[in-house]
């Protein structure tokens, strides 16, 4: 087993994550990181409260950079390690999970990314590891998730393959190669939340490597804990983020068909506002 102290460094964006914070950052130093950068993307102020004491380095912008922007600033700030390990605030790491990743890493060379199995609260598991969506299974994605969860395009997306490969993992959780997150030249910027994961997994396979799973790594995560104060907005975001996915990977014929994925996306964006209520705070 590596010696997680001295190869891993975590960085955490914060959004008025609160006590779930602190939990975070117990549970990567039990599981021995030590090198750890949390950035405040909230209010001015907002982080220090919840982490107290611990020994981290703080990242303040003062201003709410979006998720990828964050991290890239997060690892910019952190000492040099072999891996990164990204995470949201709202995520215990259960014992062992950092040490599994980094072992599956260095016995697999070409991946560069791998992403733990990710629990609710309630034990059951999230759908965090992915295939890249062909034309069909983005648009039935897109139409039916809402008002079918369990369709078949949505279980399809949300799962592996039969023989256990991913194209991408979730972004609320994993572990990166650093010299490969440095060469890709870290998250698109242009993503300011949502589907950025599945863009920084698209150029880690364009660049050559692979992305893969690691059930036996377990987390848990307290889903939408800072998404909640900007609903709306998020889900506005949601959108933007997966048209600007189309645009930048579509090839061929694809391409082509672009347009149409812009009207599926901009009708189930229509129905997602029509259903959701407004929430007073809606600062992003």
């Amino acid at each position: 087993m590596s010696d997680v102290t001295s190869c891993v460094a975590a960085v955490v964006v914060d959004y008025h994550a609160g006590p779930a914070l602190s939990g975070c950052i117990d549970s990567l130093h039990a599981n021995l990181v030590t090198n750890i950068v949390v950035v405040e993307n909230g209010l001015a102020g907002s982080s220090p409260p919840a982490l107290g004491a611990r020994d981290v380095v703080l990242v303040e912008p003062g201003q709410n950079l979006g998720y990828g922007r964050g991290v890239n600033r997060g690892a910019a700030a952190a000492a040099p390690s072999t891996y990164l390990l990204i995470a949201n605030p709202d995520l215990v790491i259960h014992e062992g999970a950092v040490a599994a990743m980094v072992d599956y890493l260095e016995a697999h060379d070409r991946v560069a990314v791998v992403g733990p199995q990710i629990q609710r609260p309630d034990g059951s598991i999230y759908p965090s590891h992915r295939v890249f969506p062909n034309l069909w299974l983005a648009g039935a994605h897109a139409l039916l998730e809402s008002p079918w969860p369990k369709n078949p395009a949505t279980r399809i997306y949300r799962s592996p393959r039969p023989d256990g490969t991913v194209d991408w993992v979730s972004g609320a959780c994993f572990m990166i190669r650093r010299d490969v997150f440095e060469e890709i030249g870290g998250f698109d910027e242009r993503y300011f939340m949502f589907a950025e994961d599945m863009a920084l997994c698209w150029q880690v396979g364009e660049h050559g490597y692979r992305v893969a799973g690691v059930p036996g790594a377990v987390v848990t995560h307290i889903e939408g804990l800072s998404r909640q104060r900007a609903s709306r907005v998020m889900v506005i975001a949601h959108h933007k983020s997966a048209l600007r996915f189309e645009l930048q990977t579509a090839r061929g014929v694809r391409r082509l068909l672009v347009p149409l994925a812009t009207l599926v996306l901009g009708l189930r964006l229509f129905l997602a506002l029509l259903v959701r209520p407004k929430v007073k705070d809606e600062e992003v």
